[in-house]
């Protein structure tokens, strides 16, 4: 099932975009992930819709007044912020979402970037059996595809990248990846007036381990991958600052957001 609903359908799609823009597996991936960007917007969309909520919540009353009631009890207080999450419809862990979704895409789309990169007869056999049907009904043949071309710039798609200077190989787009997904997570996050509340608590822990996890992949796996984390990253601050939703000011070290003028 892993197979027919995700590894497939990547490695269709990435063959088809690269046959169409003449063969270049780089520019295939960054055309990927735009789609795949596209495909889950929605999703964005509801993040950012319950992020605005869960800040009004933070800042209601009827919340202060049960924040001060159960000041002294945390097991009351958690319990009644639960009721009231419940009550209002909303989820402390929606913010989260894509960013779960995020990772069988990753393990998926690496898959595919190996599938396609296919270079040993067990490889290719594997390759044809999977591809093939589908890529027949778009009247392409697998065979004139392969081998693709694995070189993008500096990199070989299929392989874990380096940069070596002075002898000393420096896994550049793993440092990429690791800082563009640690600044997506801070200027996306959204501001909450009380930073020990579960769902900032969440946010923050998701800022600081995306990036080491995102971090680590680029580091081990295939430099296609690298390539998706860092478009993605890019298109993900390019679709919140669309939306005005980008708070540059999180970068700050030390930053705390101004909620006083709004809770009077």
């Amino acid at each position: 099932m892993w197979e027919t609903i995700i590894v497939n359908p990547f490695s269709t799609a990435l063959l088809l975009i690269y046959k169409l823009i003449g063969g270049n597996f780089g520019i295939a991936i960054i055309l990927f992930t735009i789609l795949i960007r596209l495909i889950t917007h929605p999703l964005m969309a509801s993040q950012i819709k319950s992020s605005t909520k869960m800040t009004e919540f933070q800042q209601s009353k009827q919340w202060q007044d049960i924040q001060k009631k159960y000041k002294g009890d945390k097991e009351k207080l958690a319990q009644e912020q639960m009721n009231l999450y419940k009550e209002l419809g909303i989820s402390p862990f929606a913010s989260c979402l894509p960013s779960i979704i995020q990772i069988p895409l990753i393990f998926g789309l690496y898959q595919s970037i190996m599938r396609a990169l296919a270079s040993t007869p067990g490889q290719l056999l594997i390759f044809t059996r999977a591809v093939s049907p589908l890529l027949n009904f778009f009247h392409i043949n697998s065979a004139d595809l392969v081998p693709l071309n694995s070189k993008f710039l500096w990199m070989n798609l299929g392989q874990p990248e380096r940069v070596y200077m002075f002898g000393v190989g420096i896994p550049l787009l793993a440092l990429i990846v690791a800082v563009t997904t640690y600044v997506q997570s801070k200027v996306t996050m959204p501001a909450s007036p009380n930073p020990n509340d579960q769902g900032a608590m969440m946010n923050k822990m998701m800022a600081l381990y995306m990036p080491l996890l995102l971090g680590y992949f680029a580091l081990t796996f295939a430099s296609g991958l690298s390539v998706y984390f860092i478009t993605g990253n890019l298109i993900g601050i390019a679709q919140y600052a669309l939306l005005g939703k980008v708070n540059w000011r999180a970068l700050i070290p030390g930053y705390k957001p101004n909620t006083t003028a709004r809770n009077k």
